[in-house]
């Protein structure tokens, strides 16, 4: 679906730039946009090697270890339905700790096995359960402690100060999840206990 979009928008833009005799405008804008997304992306790479290598650090001091056993009372109380040591637990608390750290490259493969074991434990498999909904907002929108990819966007280009959007993002992310959590458990109550 998504390459037919992306065929259709360059078909458009291609057709309105023939019509209106701005090929050539056209494509230096193409060439322009290519040198500047290679600049951006190479720009990038440092500061991604940098966080990986410091969230790798954070991992293996046992810093991860401290945020999930700090998270799991929590991930208890929203999630009662949930046996705390199944494996759906498991899988979430480490997807909920990998985006706080700003890792989603290694929470989307453990948002993906969470959501397998709560389908697992779902009891109508066609219907999502409120278990299900609730995780899926949070990992929409995480809470992060340490937004890597904006860090280094912002560094890569140019950024005075890169790090000043740590206490901002902390913020927002945090009203996020709390706005999307409350929403959850009130459809859940209104619902009838099913979403």
């Amino acid at each position: 679906m998504i390459n037919k979009l992306w065929f259709y928008m360059i078909a458009i833009a291609v057709a309105f730039a023939a019509t209106g005799r701005r090929l050539e405008i056209l494509t230096e804008e193409i060439f322009s946009s290519l040198g500047a997304a290679v600049e951006l992306g190479i720009g990038l790479l440092g500061g991604m090697m940098l966080w990986c290598g410091v969230l790798k650090v954070a991992e293996k001091s046992g810093l991860a270890d401290k945020i999930s056993d700090f998270i799991r009372p929590l991930m208890k109380l929203l999630f009662r339905g949930i046996p705390p040591k199944s494996a759906a637990m498991g899988a979430m608390i480490m997807n909920i700790t990998s985006n706080m750290l700003g890792l989603g490259n290694a929470a989307t493969p453990m948002g993906l096995k969470a959501m397998q074991e709560l389908q697992q434990l779902n009891p109508r498999k066609d219907t999502a359960t409120n278990a299900m909904c609730l995780f899926l907002v949070v990992n929409a929108a995480p809470i992060q402690i340490l937004p890597a990819t904006v860090l280094s966007l912002r560094a890569s280009v140019g950024s005075a100060n890169p790090g000043i959007i740590i206490l901002p993002a902390v913020a927002s992310s945090f009203a996020a999840v709390s706005a999307g959590v409350i929403t959850c458990k009130l459809l859940e109550k209104t619902c009838g206990g099913r979403a």
